[in-house]
């Protein structure tokens, strides 16, 4: 039987028949289709591992990455002893808010992908904020 990425998420809840990187990639899809990046205001994707955090800004019109950061850049290692704080998210988002500035992009669509807007995803958009970028 061939399901519809919403039917899917609700069967979720009802049984357990789902693998979780399979509902992760749903809920992801979910969220891509209402967040769009467009030349005016690039997409701002983040990935989260235990580990690190990396960010994009991406422009889905012509598929090219504009700009890329993340706690494995040496300014960033240099500075902190490990890259899975939300402290190292924080100025990873400066980083890139700097670098964005740089390329001439002040408007962004922030695209939390999977990840609730909590923790390390929130000090990263809170970072990217205090440093110029508008969301």
């Amino acid at each position: 039987m061939k399901f519809s990425p919403r039917t899917l998420l609700k069967l979720k809840n009802k049984n357990k028949k789902l693998k979780p990187s399979r509902y992760k990639k749903l809920k992801r899809e979910a969220l891509r289709g209402r967040v769009k990046g467009t030349m005016d205001r690039p997409r701002l994707s983040v990935y989260r591992s235990n580990e690190n955090i990396y960010a994009q800004i991406i422009d889905d019109t012509n598929s090219t990455t504009l700009v890329s950061c993340s706690t494995l850049d040496r300014s960033i290692k240099l500075a902190l002893s490990n890259g899975r704080t939300c402290e190292a998210s924080r100025l990873m988002g400066e980083k890139l808010a700097k670098l964005s500035l740089n390329k001439n992009i002040t408007k962004i669509v922030f695209d939390r992908g999977p990840y609730l807007y909590h923790g390390r995803i929130k000090a990263l958009a809170d970072g990217a904020r205090a440093g110029g970028l508008q969301f």
